[in-house]
């Protein structure tokens, strides 16, 4: 995977754990995929989360001068799909992945391992 690749997944994957998405799951699809080299998978507590989660994926990939191509989902909030070429990110309500199950789509596909900074509790050191 080259580097800017490995670098935009890891930005997506930390923007969405920053708003406590969670289950994010990163494919290769190179190969089995026409549509995009990788795919993200998350998911958000209900309609309002998913769409904190796109907002701040969007905001941080535009600081890096990433825009997505195409955005979906945003109005009804259960599955918000953002296209950024090679990288198509998936963020749906737990009812919905498991529903559609995108996994299955690419079950051939390589599982990227994605570096995400976690956060020191905030009362961390406090007695």
């Amino acid at each position: 995977m080259e580097q800017t690749s490995a670098q935009t997944l890891n930005a997506v994957a930390q923007s969405i754990y920053d708003k406590k998405g969670f289950n994010i799951l990163s494919l290769d699809v190179r190969g089995i995929s026409t549509l995009a080299d990788y795919v993200i998978i998350a998911e958000g507590n209900i309609d309002r989360h998913l769409r904190a989660i796109s907002r701040n994926v969007q905001e941080s990939l535009s600081q890096v001068g990433h825009t997505p191509l195409y955005v979906e989902g945003e109005r009804t909030g259960d599955w918000i799909v953002i296209d950024y070429g090679e990288i198509v990110v998936h963020l749906l309500l737990p009812d919905f992945r498991e529903k559609y199950a995108l996994e299955q789509l690419w079950n051939k596909a390589k599982i990227v391992d994605l570096i995400i900074k976690t956060h020191p509790l905030e009362n961390e050191g406090w007695e």
